[in-house]
C-alpha cells in the first residue's frame, strides 16, 4: 500500500452560490482524506472552482460584472463552504490562477506534438448550460426546442474549432476499462460508460471562438481552450503538472476523483483518453455519486429548490449534518433530503444510541470506579472451577458471544485489541476503500446497538451493588473499549464530536490513529466527567 493518496472533488462552477450537492461532494472526498491520514498515509486533498467558459461570461455579463471580479466573489462562497464544513482540504485551485494556465498550455502543446491535435471546423448541437456538444441521437424536442439528456436547452454551432483525435482511442479506453474494471464506479455507472464508448467516439472539439473567457490556445490566441479540457486539467495543476516534476511524480496519479454522476463522461472518457494521449499515468479511480432530490425535484436554479448546508449546519450542528448525509442514501444513488429523516437520525442513532452509550458508561466509570478507567478485562472461556456461579458462566459467554460474533477468530486474552475492534476497523476500511460509506456507518451502528444490548444485560451497576466489583469493572472497560474503537473509526465523519468523546475516554490527541488502538490505555487513568455530545430535536422545522 502507498504511503501517499491524492483525493479530489470536482471543481465547482461559477455561475450559482453552493448547496447541498457540493457539500456531498467535498464531504465523500473529506471523510476518505481523512480516513487515509488515520492510516497514517500523506494525504493530498484538493477542491476549487471551475471559471472559465462562456456559461460563466454570461453570467458575468447578466450581473454587470466583469469575468474576473465575478468568478472571485463567486469563488469565494465556495471557498467559504470548504470552512464551514469542516473540510481538511489541503488546496483549493481556481481555473483563473497562472499555474493553471502554465499547465493547461503545458498540456495542450504535449498533445499537439504527438499528433493528437488538429483544426477544423465545428458543426453540431451545444448546450450552453453543459459547455458540452450532443449527438442528434441523445437529443429531445419540446415545443420546437431541442434538448440535451440532461435537460439544458441546445442551439446550433458552427465555427472554427481544434479537435482532439479522440476517435483513436476507443479500443485503447475499453482495453483499459477490461483491464481496470475498478477505474469506474459504481458499476453501474460503469457500464453506462462503457456502452456509450462501444457506440462509437466521434472526435472531439476543444477549442472555441465565438467568447474570450478562458486560457488561450498556445500559438493561437483567436481560440480559447474547451472549458472541459481547461477544467479537467486542474487535477494534474495542483499535484505539480509542469512546474514541479518531484510533487507531480510524488501525487499523481490520483487515488481517486469522486465527481457527479453528470459529469462522469468527461471523467472517464475524455480525461484518460488526454492522458493517455499526453504519455501522463490515468488516475486509480473515478466514483460518480447520485445527486440529492428535494421532495422528489432535482435540484435547480430555476426551482429555487437549493439547500444551504450552512443553513443545516446553523439548526443541527455540523457534525449531524455530516453524518446524515452520508449514513441516509447509499453512495452513487440517488437521494431524496428530508428534514424529518435528518431529525430521525440526529435522535435515534446520535443522541439516543451513540450519545446515551457514551453517556451510561463513562458515568457509570465515574461513579462506581472513582472515576478511572479499570483494568483491561480478561476475556476467555470460563474453566469448570472460574464461576462464582452458574450465572458467572453466562456473563463470560456473553462476552464470548459479543466478542466473536460471525465465528471470526479466536477471543483474545488481556492486552490484546479484542477482535470485534479489530474487526470493525478492517471491515470500515474495506468498506471506504470501495466508498461504501453509508455501508461503513451501518456496520458501526450496528456495533453500538451490540454495546447498548451488552450494557442492559450485564448491568454493571448491580454487579457492584451485589458485591460483584471485579466483573463489573470488567463489563466496564469492555464497553469503554469499545467506544473508543467507535469513536476512532468515526472521526472521519465527525471529527469534532468524536474529538470530544476521545478526550472524555482519556485518549490522548497523539494517539488516536487506527494503530494506536492495539495499545490499551493503562488502567487507573483520570477520565474528565462525560458531557452530551449531541442535542436531541423536538420536531423537524
Amino acid at each position: 500500500m502507498t504511503s501517499t493518496s491524492y483525493i479530489t472533488t470536482p471543481i465547482y462552477y461559477v455561475n450559482d452560490k453552493p448547496h447541498i450537492g457540493h457539500a456531498y461532494s467535498t464531504l465523500a472526498a473529506d471523510v476518505l482524506a481523512r480516513w487515509r491520514r488515520l492510516e497514517g498515509k500523506e494525504v493530498f486533498f484538493l477542491t476549487g472552482t471551475d471559471e472559465h467558459g462562456q456559461k460563466v461570461q454570461k453570467a458575468a455579463a447578466d450581473a454587470g460584472m466583469d469575468p474576473q471580479a465575478f468568478t472571485d466573489q463567486v469563488s469565494g462562497t465556495f471557498r467559504a463552504l470548504s470552512q464551514d464544513m469542516g473540510y481538511s482540504i489541503t488546496d483549493f485551485i481556481r481555473t483563473t490562477e497562472p499555474r493553471h494556465k502554465r499547465a493547461c498550455q503545458a498540456l495542450w502543446e504535449k498533445l499537439a506534438a504527438n499528433g493528437e491535435i488538429y483544426l477544423g471546423h465545428y458543426e453540431g448541437w451545444y448546450a450552453v448550460r453543459d459547455e458540452a456538444f450532443y449527438g442528434p441521437d441523445e437529443l429531445t424536442e419540446r415545443d420546437g426546442v431541442k434538448y440535451a439528456p440532461s435537460g439544458a436547452p441546445v442551439e446550433w454551432v458552427r465555427e472554427p474549432s481544434y479537435f482532439f483525435r479522440l476517435s483513436a482511442w476507443q479500443d485503447r479506453l475499453l482495453a483499459y476499462y477490461d483491464a481496470n474494471p475498478d477505474f469506474i464506479l459504481p458499476a453501474s455507472r460503469r457500464n453506462e460508460v462503457i456502452a456509450f464508448v462501444k457506440s462509437g467516439l466521434g472526435d472531439l472539439s476543444i477549442s472555441r471562438t465565438s467568447f474570450t473567457w478562458g486560457v488561450k490556445v498556445p500559438g493561437d490566441e483567436a481560440h480559447v481552450m474547451y472549458v472541459w479540457l481547461d477544467a479537467l486539467t486542474n487535477y494534474i495543476t495542483a499535484a505539480g503538472y509542469p512546474d514541479d516534476p518531484e510533487a507531480f511524480g510524488k501525487w499523481w496519479p490520483a487515488e481517486l476523483h469522486i465527481v457527479g454522476k453528470d459529469i462522469l463522461r468527461f471523467h472517464a472518457i475524455y480525461w484518460p483518453a488526454f492522458l493517455m494521449a499526453a504519455g501522463l499515468p490515468v488516475p486509480k479511480r473515478v466514483f460518480a455519486h447520485g445527486w440529492w432530490t428535494v421532495e422528489g425535484q432535482k435540484i435547480s436554479k430555476s426551482l429555487g429548490n437549493a439547500i444551504d448546508p450552512r443553513g443545516l449546519v446553523e439548526e443541527f450542528g455540523l457534525d449531524a449534518v455530516r453524518y446524515f448525509l452520508l449514513r441516509e442514501v447509499p453512495f452513487g444513488q440517488d437521494g431524496d433530503f428530508s428534514r424529518a429523516a435528518l431529525v430521525n437520525r440526529l435522535n435515534g442513532e446520535l443522541a439516543n444510541a451513540l450519545g446515551n452509550l457514551a453517556n451510561r458508561t463513562l458515568s457509570l466509570i465515574q461513579r462506581n470506579c472513582g472515576g478511572k478507567l479499570p483494568a483491561p478485562a480478561l476475556f476467555a472461556e470460563p474453566k469448570p472451577d472460574q464461576g462464582v456461579s452458574g450465572l458467572a458462566a453466562t456473563w463470560w459467554q456473553d462476552d464470548w458471544e459479543f466478542l466473536s460474533a460471525g465465528g471470526h477468530g479466536d477471543v483474545p486474552t488481556n492486552g490484546d485489541l479484542p477482535a470485534s475492534d479489530a474487526r470493525l476497523v478492517t471491515q470500515v476500511a474495506a468498506l471506504l476503500d470501495e466508498q461504501k460509506f453509508d455501508v461503513a456507518l451501518s456496520l458501526i451502528f450496528a456495533t453500538i446497538r451490540e454495546a447498548n444490548g451488552y450494557i442492559t444485560r450485564q448491568q454493571p451497576w448491580k454487579l457492584k451493588k451485589d458485591g460483584f466489583d471485579d466483573r463489573a469493572e470488567q463489563v466496564l472497560r469492555r464497553l469503554h473499549d469499545v467506544l473508543r474503537a467507535v469513536a476512532t473509526v468515526l472521526q472521519p465523519f465527525m471529527p469534532d464530536t468524536m474529538a470530544k468523546l476521545l478526550t472524555q475516554l482519556g485518549v490522548p490527541e497523539e494517539a488516536r490513529g487506527l494503530d494506536h488502538l492495539a495499545t490499551p490505555l493503562p488502567a487507573g487513568l483520570p477520565l474528565p466527567a462525560p458531557e452530551p455530545l449531541f442535542k436531541k430535536v423536538e420536531a423537524a422545522a
